[in-house]
């Protein structure tokens, strides 16, 4: 039984079924229709849709069968015809929710499409930033300030901040109040979805007044099938709304919304179904506002539905919606049909859908357009084509793919900065005991390999538990290792003054933490003062070892031979130059020389010098770093209480390559040619002592 107030007739089971109009004639002409046998040009089957009775419940013919009637043909939208799409997300995880939604429109649509999103700030960073990388043909995306607009706030136009050709940000569309009043945030909602569940009931003044008309989508649903026939058929009900804005604003929808709000807010407590209670009202109040539509449109997966009603067969499904707090563990007869569609769109590639679309001409971006006439100009007869190619490679980026408090702003802390991929993960629970502090990692992975780190992290009681660790996905596409590109998305998300630049198979000492916040203040690092931190890298081929707690610990483990400084039998340039000699006894900071191919790991300002993403693989990507932040005059600290261990594991696919092929060492050699060139541009004679350390003899990097 419906609760107090709430109208019995058309409640969350029969709302599906509605279409709100402004007038009767938004279908124009009658709504009865002849059933056909065969499709027309340009048009879709008609649909089946359960008639609605006074009670709710769809009436039955017999046993599985609903009695029907027969929506009109509507013919398909032109395909080069722009389709309008709005959908309310706030949080990391509605965040992913809405990629998932938007991988299944894309798969199927063939119409350029623009997408409004209602974001709250974290929200709008993670897809501002997913969109930006994803590189998607005809697909433009505008933003709106769903907090603002909880409150009341709407700026004007003017506030159209174009981020790239493809992406726009509006707050509002309204000029701004002197007193601004709150739109929905006075409305009580006991939904799980917060106040953003009300957020539709405002689309129509918030959203551009010359757009005439747009689909609203809730995050949870997946389409089974072409987007433009939802927006020929015009609909609007529950979980996917296609609103006529501009009758909607003519008939004063606000005023209209808001006086039956008020009114329902005097015998109900608080809304339990978001804006679904408030549309159910309204509907009440306005019956001739009302259409049956085809509910395989929305075949909701909430309990109290009776869904499998709406299909006779998987052909007739057009959009699921798992509209249950249960989700995917929701219990429904064909549930298991439905969890791989999803299961499906959730771990596709979506590189895959970077594809245009076939007879609709969509002029690419200015970043797009360059990208392709430098991938042009390759040479796929070069042998260091892989090289090249990956270097031009624009990964897609999902930032804080998993929930992140932001650290408490502190003038000397320190974020963690390393990636992995998925041969890394088991590393990540040792790295959260070693370290305590706020961590920034990129991980490489694939859309279905993302799926098994986010089951991965919420099985392990040590990730589960820490909020400061921000995790962002860097979509595999490649056959190298684009290790530099990785660093440098950490290193952008990074939130503390300080970041300490590691790799995720080595692990710091447990104070190191404490330590380096320590000294960047006693060194006074923040009074303009350039400088890296070296924090001394050692490694053990022991898979079990006990850690040392101290430095005395340590140099006891180094002189039985259960440690060795790093690469001392590989690599000794790479990390010489550190002086371990001298670190025994230290007892305050050195500072040290730059040294040719000197790699350590060090604590540096956020500002520092990015990456140079062209070294990819294996081979002199941190070496042109260092040489970068000496170019700069930082100078190069060495602590003398701080280290860091290296974990034995398994070689890279990059590493056995790089011993393998003689090709692969060339052109490591050719990047490191034209990265010293670049630095004789960029620093002019300062860069001639890097000249000349290049000519003399090398070892292996």
């Amino acid at each position: 039984m419906l609760p107090r107030g709430r109208p019995r007739a058309l409640g969350a089971a029969a709302l599906l079924l509605l279409l709100i109009l402004i007038g009767f004639f938004l279908f124009g002409g009658d709504l009865a229709c002849e059933r056909r046998e065969q499709r027309g040009p340009g048009s879709f089957p008609c649909a089946l849709t359960p008639r609605v009775l006074p009670d709710g419940d769809p009436s039955v013919d017999h046993p599985g069968h609903s009695r029907s009637d027969c929506v009109p043909l509507r013919p398909l939208p032109h395909k080069c015809e722009l389709l309008h799409v709005a959908i309310v997300c706030a949080g990391h995880n509605t965040s992913r929710d809405v990629i998932t939604l938007v991988k299944s429109m894309l798969f199927y649509r063939k119409n350029p499409l623009h997408l409004h999103l209602v974001t709250d700030a974290v929200a709008r960073s993670i897809l501002e930033t997913l969109f930006h990388t994803w590189m998607v043909p005809a697909v433009r995306v505008s933003f709106y300030d769903a907090d603002e607009l909880k409150a009341g706030a709407s700026p004007g136009p003017s506030a159209l901040l174009p981020t790239c050709p493809a992406l726009s940000f509006l707050p509002g569309l309204m000029a701004r109040p002197s007193h601004p009043q709150p739109q929905v945030s006075w409305i009580p909602n006991k939904h799980y979805s917060g106040l953003y569940g009300l957020m539709k009931l405002v689309l129509p003044g918030v959203l551009p007044p010359d757009l005439v008309r747009v689909i609203v989508l809730d995050t949870d649903v997946t389409f089974a099938s072409d987007i433009a026939e939802l927006w020929a058929l015009f609909a609007h009900f529950s979980g996917v709304i296609l609103l006529q804005l501009d009758r909607l604003r003519q008939t004063g929808w606000e005023q209209m919304w808001k006086l039956t709000a008020a009114q329902e807010l005097l015998t109900l407590p608080a809304t339990s179904l978001a804006d679904q209670d408030i549309f159910n009202a309204v509907i009440k109040g306005h019956p001739g506002l009302v259409q049956p539509l085809p509910c395989v449109w929305n075949v909701q997966l909430s309990d109290h539905t009776l869904a499998e009603r709406c299909y006779l067969e998987a052909a007739d499904l057009k959009v699921i919606h798992w509209n249950s707090p249960k989700k995917l563990r929701v219990k429904n007869k064909h549930v298991e049909f439905f969890r791989n569609l999803y299961l499906t769109f959730l771990e596709y590639d979506g590189n895959l859908l970077r594809r245009g679309l076939f007879g609709c001409p969509s002029p690419p971006s200015p970043e797009a357009e360059q990208l392709q006439r430098a991938l042009a100009q390759l040479n796929e007869e070069d042998a260091c084509f892989e090289f090249r190619q990956q270097q031009l490679t624009v990964h897609r980026v999902h930032v804080t793919f998993l929930p992140h408090e932001p650290p408490p702003s502190r003038p000397h802390d320190v974020t963690l900065v390393a990636h992995l991929s998925m041969d890394r993960l088991q590393m990540l629970e040792a790295l959260c005991r070693h370290w305590p502090g706020p961590m920034s990692l990129a991980l490489y992975l694939t859309d279905a390999e993302a799926q098994q780190f986010l089951r991965f992290v919420e099985a392990s009681v040590v990730l589960s538990a820490r909020s400061d660790v921000a995790y962002h996905v860097v979509y595999r596409e490649g056959p190298l290792y684009p290790i530099n590109q990785l660093r440098n998305v950490a290193l952008a998300q990074a939130l503390t003054p300080y970041v300490f630049l590691s790799d995720v198979d080595f692990l710091p000492s447990y104070s190191l933490y404490d330590y380096l916040r320590a000294s960047i203040g006693q060194l006074e690092l923040g009074r303009g003062r350039k400088a890296a931190l070296v924090v001394p890298a050692f490694e053990t081929l022991h898979y079990h070892f006990t850690f040392p707690s101290s430095k005395a610990e340590l140099l006891a483990l180094l002189d039985a031979g259960s440690l060795s400084t790093f690469r001392y039998h590989e690599w000794p340039r790479g990390y010489a130059p550190t002086d371990y000699a001298r670190w025994r006894e230290a007892q305050a900071p050195y500072r040290v020389q730059w040294e040719a191919d000197y790699e350590p790991y060090v604590v540096v300002p956020r500002d520092c010098p990015r990456y140079d993403p062209r070294f990819v693989g294996f081979g002199w990507n941190k070496v042109a770093h260092i040489v970068e932040l000496d170019a700069q005059e930082y100078e190069l600290l060495v602590l003398p209480e701080a280290f860091t261990i290296h974990l034995p594991h398994t070689p890279s696919l990059d590493i056995s390559r790089f011993h393998s092929n003689p090709t692969y060492s060339e052109c490591l050699q050719a990047l490191k040619d034209e990265f010293h060139q670049d630095l004789s541009r960029h620093y002019g004679a300062a860069a001639l002592k890097y000249l000349t350390a290049l000519q003399q003899p090398r070892g292996p990097t």
